[in-house]
């Protein structure tokens, strides 16, 4: 991936490993838009660097995305990187019937939303040189976590529809895939300051000397990650599930 020149779109850019990612690839010399459904939040991430922009999306909403694709191109027509960041992560109990409104909202906002925004711009950006698509996954894409299944199962789902993506538009457009392990952002109440998990500077400075690899790998893995990444392919699935679910208990409990 090129890491400078390029005009960059960062979904969910307002706070947390979206913002981080926003920064240091602004401070690299290219133009970023950040988008996000509180603008507020995106103009304070801006603060008063220039050549950094922020738009508003709804990832929910399908017609919101089609609009704002329009827009996006409109306004910035040099756009030819993509990095597919918005999230949610919810809290599940699944040892009973319950109100699946949060498991509906993570499957809308974390995988069909990347998957109606790639649509969405995919001839676009393959009419642009150096175009790149970074979906941003998660360690627990591999290793699920049991309190947050909805989660676990569509970042697992984003792992499968990057491979796919990677080989479909390999002529095209570079598709990397982001496996973060648990950092301290506020993905959930209280994780920005969780200990045990991996400081979001020390995060960064490791991803970004990965994406300036040549040429960049198609999976950015921090070294911590790889824990969960190798999991099955080393034969220890069953201890590493049952070791990170106790330590993400412990973690949440303050133990």
């Amino acid at each position: 991936m090129q890491m400078t020149g390029n005009t960059i779109l960062i979904t969910g850019g307002g706070s947390g490993i979206g913002a981080a990612l926003a920064h240091r690839f602004h401070d690299l010399g290219n133009t970023v838009i950040i988008a996000g459904r509180r603008l507020e939040s995106l103009q304070a991430t801006i603060g008063d660097r220039p050549n950094m922009h922020a738009l508003a999306l709804d990832i929910e909403d399908p017609k919101a995305i089609t609009t704002f694709a329009e827009t996006l191109v409109d306004r910035f027509p040099d756009v030819n990187v993509l990095i597919n960041n918005a999230g949610i992560m919810r809290f599940e109990p699944l040892d009973r019937a319950r109100d699946l409104t949060d498991a509906e909202a993570t499957i809308t906002t974390n995988l069909l939303g990347p998957i109606r925004l790639i649509d969405a711009l995919v001839e676009h950006l393959s009419a642009k040189p150096n175009a790149a698509i970074v979906n941003v996954s998660s360690g627990l894409a591999f290793v699920p976590l049991v309190a947050t299944p909805t989660y676990s199962a569509t970042k697992a789902a984003i792992h499968s529809y990057t491979q796919s993506l990677r080989d479909a538009l390999s002529s095209k457009i570079e598709v990397i895939e982001l496996a973060p392990p648990a950092v301290q952002t506020e993905l959930t109440p209280g994780q920005s300051s969780r200990e045990g998990y991996l400081p979001l500077k020390d995060f960064i400075d490791e991803v970004m000397a990965l994406f300036a690899k040549d040429p960049t790998p198609p999976e950015i893995l921090v070294e911590r990650v790889g824990f969960l990444r190798n999991a099955e392919a080393e034969n220890r699935f069953d201890q590493t599930f049952a070791a990170i679910n106790e330590f993400a208990r412990k973690a949440r409990e303050g133990k």
